[in-house]
């Protein structure tokens, strides 16, 4: 996991590290998370959601699949097309980040670590070098934030 986020967010694995360490609300604040997002070229993932939207449609069923039986994670999407909305509501600023975490709340933190690198990796058969590296640093700062949530969420509480 570490490899992906350092690869695809184009970060040292120290910063990977760093973040990684970070709880949402600081992660979503720090000024290299901040950056990445408003790198992100908005107007080419948009343009090429159709590509986007057929590999999910493609190749997120298999992933769920192996989600339940090889990381026994109970609860899955019967279909992809969940993904690829909030990825356009996201893009259209109609979903927020801290809702993406919510939703993935019961996805136990190694399941999650170990699901990363092959969600990431789902968009690898993409033909053109820019919209596929544009695809993975999405993907891949999103499955950040919900790396961050899902260990936060594992953390012990500490009684006032």
């Amino acid at each position: 996991m570490l490899n992906t986020f350092a690869q695809n967010l184009n970060l040292a694995p120290t910063d990977v590290e760093a973040l990684l360490a970070c709880n949402l609300s600081e992660l979503l604040a720090h000024p290299a998370v901040q950056a990445k997002l408003a790198g992100l070229n908005i107007e080419l993932l948009r343009q090429t959601l159709p590509t986007a939207g057929q590999i999910l449609a493609d190749k997120l069923p298999p992933f769920y699949t192996w989600l339940q039986t090889e990381l026994a994670v109970e609860r899955v999407p019967d279909s992809p097309k969940h993904a690829t909305l909030w990825v356009v509501n996201f893009l259209n600023h109609q979903e927020s980040l801290t809702r993406l975490v919510e939703l993935h709340r019961p996805v136990p933190r190694p399941a999650m670590e170990n699901a990363i690198p092959r969600l990431v990796s789902l968009f690898e058969t993409v033909e053109d070098t820019a919209v596929r590296q544009e695809w993975q640093t999405a993907v891949a700062a999103l499955c950040l934030v919900l790396a961050v949530g899902a260990s936060e969420a594992d953390r012990p509480t500490t009684a006032d």
